[in-house]
């Protein structure tokens, strides 16, 4: 049997996972003085990537997360004024999302102090080491995405 220490050496996926949660924790600290959580940030930065008129199911998918719950999410984010949703004409059933002027404006902040962050971690690399690093996640992201449809296909 395995010792516990020669488990994780060296074990990368596990800690990118580490560091993956520590990054979120300090990303909620820094949003916070937003007005902003981790659960109500995450779903402005995926609905500014993917844009107006994004179905609400497709913002649920892309955080990762259930559809009631993203429903409530949502819900304080309008109450706040940050988003607005709209039935889909081509489906009534179907909502569609944007962020509104006021959104826009925190998102601005908010990517803003993100950008400082990530500037401040990354200034240990080189361009070239960081273009490296970016790729190599680029890669690894396709790796997994590729074990996952997999192990989805074998479960159907």
């Amino acid at each position: 049997m395995q010792s516990p220490k020669e488990l994780h050496q060296p074990n990368i996926l596990f800690r990118l996972s580490r560091l993956s949660r520590r990054w979120r924790q300090v990303l909620d600290l820094e949003v916070q003085s937003s007005g902003l959580t981790e659960a109500t940030w995450r779903p402005l930065l995926h609905l500014y990537l993917m844009g107006d008129g994004t179905r609400q199911k497709g913002l649920a998918a892309s955080v990762g997360i259930e559809g009631p719950s993203m429903v409530r999410l949502l819900d304080k984010l309008i109450a706040k004024g940050l988003v607005q949703r709209a039935e889909d004409a081509a489906d009534r059933r179907a909502k569609l999302l944007g962020l509104t002027p006021a959104g826009l404006e925190v998102f601005a902040r908010v990517q803003e102090r993100l950008r400082a962050l990530e500037t401040e971690v990354l200034s240990r690399f080189t361009e070239s080491e960081a273009a490296g690093l970016a790729e190599l996640l680029a890669r690894l992201e396709s790796s997994v995405s590729g074990v996952r449809q997999r192990g989805t296909r074998e479960t159907s």
